[in-house]
């Protein structure tokens, strides 16, 4: 899918990736709540490290490469 359609399951609570990504990462939606630090949602890859082992989470930005990439997956 591109990544309109990857923006609108993300919208909906869904985790998606690209196909091309190596490893075990995704990208979710935050929403802030009012006990939250942020006040406007934002994005953020989770990165899933070795079993047992929790995952690493981190801001993500958008490169142009993955703004016109077709290779989005819902998860």
């Amino acid at each position: 899918m591109n990544f309109e359609t990857a923006l609108t399951a993300l919208k909906a609570g869904q985790m998606v990736k690209r196909e091309g990504w190596a490893g075990s990462k995704f990208i979710q939606l935050q929403t802030p709540t009012e006990t939250s630090k942020m006040t406007v949602p934002y994005v953020f890859m989770v990165i899933q490290n070795a079993e047992g082992v929790a995952p690493t989470l981190v801001p993500w930005l958008c490169s142009q490469t993955d703004l016109l990439a077709e290779d989005w997956v819902q998860l």
